[in-house]
């Protein structure tokens, strides 16, 4: 598995990180609740090992704002809080699973098993046009060639294959995809539709099915070449 580990403690990020590795698993690890909101976006993991406590963020305003752009992935809170009521706070935020501290490693190793079945059984795969959109890989097809999508691009592409043909305005795409709290450069839509209209071209689709601008509106996937 390909997991991400949101600790900032250094001796526990580090005990984890050998015990997962020499478990077989691939593993990014993040200190700061600002880093993994973007990280987590951007790179398509299996499963996220998130501290409730971190430094800036905590744990569930990441998983909150995670959640509202759309993000899937398999999220396991790591804490020190063990009250029902908290367990609730913290599942009812968004998360998958809930492990207290102190555990045992083998205990984390079957939860962590057993998320990933699970989001592996939910696992879409879309047709756009002669395209395919895999979800859980997070790669566009076309047919025996593939390219792989950061989170944004795979969710800027989803919203748009949502409604094909209908136009997004660039404040809905961004409202959709970035959040509400997104304060990074006005034209990131146009940046990003930019590095789709990219990967389209690389897979010799964009005679198939692409992205047309609409003047002063914003954007629409169809099936041809836009115009």
């Amino acid at each position: 598995m390909k997991l991400l580990l949101v600790e900032d403690e250094e001796r526990m990020a580090l005990l984890l990180r050998r015990g997962l590795s020499e478990a077989g698993h691939q593993v990014d690890v993040c200190e700061r609740g600002e880093d993994a909101l973007q990280q987590g976006m951007d790179v398509p993991y299996d499963v996220v090992l998130l501290d409730w406590n971190l430094p800036d963020l905590d744990g569930l305003a990441v998983l909150r704002r995670w959640r509202e752009r759309g993000l899937r992935t398999p999220v396991m809170l790591l804490t020190a809080r063990g009250t029902v009521g908290e367990k609730v706070v913290g599942l009812r935020a968004g998360a998958d699973d809930y492990l207290a501290k102190p555990f045992a490693f083998e205990e984390l190793l079957a939860r962590l098993e057993a998320l990933h079945r699970r989001g592996d059984t939910g696992t879409p795969v879309h047709n756009v046009g002669p395209l395919v959109l895999d979800a859980r890989r997070r790669v566009l097809r076309h047919g025996d060639q593939e390219q792989p999508l950061t989170g944004r691009e795979f969710a800027l592409f989803q919203e748009l294959a949502g409604h094909m043909g209908e136009v997004h305005s660039r404040s809905e795409l961004l409202m959709r995809v970035w959040g509400d709290a997104f304060d990074g450069p006005p034209n990131i839509v146009d940046v990003y539709v930019g590095y789709l209209r990219g990967k389209l071209a690389r897979l010799g689709a964009e005679s198939a099915v692409s992205i047309q601008s609409v003047r002063g509106v914003g954007f629409r996937l169809v099936r041809g070449e836009a115009r």
